[in-house]
């Protein structure tokens, strides 16, 4: 790569992070009329803090703290998934949106266009399911009074 697109292509990396980091931080913020917040606003917290601090310095994965503090997010993450999903196949209802619980080595370019896709499709869903007319009309109370 040519360092001008070297650049470009860091800028865009760090762009994802901080983008990333506001979509955890707008999913926490939103979770505070939730009946269990405490949970929800922290499970959402520490990936909006990890992901800013590879925004503002993408060094910081090889930190032991950042690492750590990833590894075990994602660990409780992984078994808190499981649960659910194990939950979901027991007790599901006719409508999800009733239950509250609701690095690849391609190449650079390409998976920096993944990157980027990951990173707008929370956004494009969000605004897909808050203007949605007919699928608001199915949400529990707790959510029509979130943004």
């Amino acid at each position: 790569m040519a360092p001008a697109a070297g650049s470009r292509a860091r800028a865009l990396w760090r762009a994802c992070n901080a983008l990333m980091a506001g979509f955890f931080a707008l999913a926490a913020f939103v979770q505070v009329n939730d009946p269990d917040a405490e949970v929800w606003v922290v499970m959402y917290a520490i990936p909006a803090v990890l992901t800013l601090l590879v925004g503002l310095n993408p060094l910081v994965t090889g930190n032991f703290l950042w690492k750590s503090a990833s590894a075990v997010h994602m660990a409780v993450c992984v078994v808190w998934a499981v649960g659910l999903a194990y939950h979901f196949l027991l007790h599901t209802q006719q409508n999800i949106l009733h239950e509250e619980e609701g690095r690849n080595p391609i190449g650079g370019r390409i998976q920096l266009a993944l990157a980027i896709a990951i990173v707008l499709f929370p956004f494009i869903s969000w605004i897909y399911v808050y203007t949605n007319k007919e699928m608001q009309s199915s949400w529990p109370t707790h959510c029509k009074t979130a943004i």
